[in-house]
């Protein structure tokens, strides 16, 4: 269907480019902008007049709890999740049931969501056997099933011999691999930040050094291998400082933060809300602050949901039981949105940092920008409108979030994949 988006401020944060003009939409992919290309004609037109026209959005950390977890969540819940959040492209983390460690679940999970037709993904592969940290996953099967990346989630691997050969063998191959930095033992049993809030509430306490210690030792590694590492979801000012040393010493790293870590510290955990119960821990203020700038100035690369739905059993616990986890999807965009109007960072590279930044990471080329030729993936939005987030207005399954009852800006008004209208709001 050719789609002509009209009267939109159009914003690339890829091509640097913030106008006003037309955006004409055929056969998947962006034919043209500004002027129509001959013989276009449009069979449906959207007036995006006072509305914003972006690049859909790339999440670099989704959840969509299949295999495995489907009474949490299913892929059909949220994915329609992810088009009312104008989230186009999902990367999938390999703590599935069972891991994504086989060639053929990884191709079942894209048959899946292919059938669906909606949001693409991008399978994030188990760097060992089960996560278990014991033997290599077969790297290069499942890069030819679709894998992207190669991570072990939030399961850190406790031989480094291990974790050295594995980045030895994603170097020899030029496979990225993302890490979340936690230490093996550290802080084991923990389930808040180990400061005065943790001391306070009598929570088992789970210290910085969590994180620095096991930045320390993938830095080292990567050093010494030549790995192209990614560190997920930093969650202190410790943490970023040693990414930036690791940058001023020549080292080639990029790193994401969630949404949670920009807008929360432990003191949110209030009268001990289950829904502040995350992985990583939510940490000081100090620590939510130096992550926040560290977004605004780009020493952070990319900002993600750290999409985890739980359901209500898995919540309705005292906090130090209760599953960890968020849900994030249809918050990507309004809590990013409030994060720039805090820094006092411009909508464009606001923008950049769930598109164009996330892109990169991934390593996607044909998705993140609104260049002619592009794959026809769109988020048109009203940056002014408000949303309540409640729980009837969430459509992922999980209504698990700590922003329940906040006012935010930031409405999703269509979301285009390849240029099929999905989500019309």
């Amino acid at each position: 269907m050719n789609i002509l988006i009209c009267n939109g401020r159009v914003i690339d944060p890829a091509n640097r480019s913030d106008t006003v003009q037309d955006i004409h939409v055929g056969g998947g992919k962006i034919l043209a902008l500004g002027r129509a290309p001959d013989g276009f004609k449009a069979e449906r037109t959207i007036d995006a007049s006072g509305l914003v026209v972006a690049p859909g959005f790339i999440d670099l950390a989704a959840r969509l709890r299949e295999p495995g977890f489907e009474y949490r969540a299913t892929l059909e819940s949220e994915m329609e999740a992810a088009m009312a959040g104008g989230v186009t492209s999902l990367a999938i983390p390999p703590d599935t049931d069972p891991a994504l460690d086989e060639p053929g679940l990884v191709e079942m999970l894209t048959y899946r969501a292919k059938k669906l037709n909606r949001a693409h993904i991008y399978p994030v592969g188990a760097l060992t056997i089960g996560l278990k940290g014991e033997r290599l996953s077969e790297m290069a099967e499942l890069v030819e099933a679709g894998c992207v990346a190669f991570s072990q989630a939030n399961v850190p691997i406790i031989d480094n011999t291990v974790l050295m050969r594995a980045l030895q063998y994603a170097a020899t191959f030029d496979y990225r691999v993302w890490l979340q930095p936690i230490a093996p033992f550290l802080g084991r049993g923990g389930n808040a930040h180990d400061g005065e809030v943790a001391t306070r509430m009598g929570l088992a306490g789970i210290p910085v050094a969590t994180e620095t210690i096991a930045l320390y030792t993938y830095l080292e590694l990567a050093k010494i291998t030549g790995a192209r590492l990614h560190i997920t979801r930093l969650s202190s000012a410790a943490g970023l400082a040693l990414i930036k040393q690791a940058r001023a010493d020549g080292m080639d790293v990029s790193c994401d933060v969630s949404i949670n870590h920009v807008h929360l510290s432990d003191m949110d955990i209030g009268y001990f809300n289950p829904n502040c119960h995350l992985i990583p821990p939510l940490r000081s203020q100090r620590d939510r602050e130096a992550l926040s700038k560290g977004l605004a100035e780009g020493s952070i690369n990319a900002l993600c949901s750290d999409h985890t739905p739980v359901d209500d059993d898995g919540k309705q616990a005292p906090f130090s039981e209760a599953e960890p986890g968020a849900t994030g999807l249809e918050l990507l965009l309004p809590l990013t949105l409030k994060w720039a109007e805090r820094e006092g960072v411009s909508l464009m590279d606001a923008l950049a940092r769930i598109t164009s930044d996330a892109a990169r990471i991934v390593g996607i080329t044909k998705a993140g920008h609104l260049s002619p030729g592009a794959r026809a993936d769109i988020c048109v939005f009203d940056p002014a409108e408000h949303v309540t987030i409640t729980r009837e207005n969430l459509k992922s399954q999980g209504k698990n979030t700590p922003f329940l009852g906040l006012d935010l800006p930031g409405k999703v008004r269509y979301t285009l994949v390849e240029g099929q209208v999905m989500f019309d709001g």
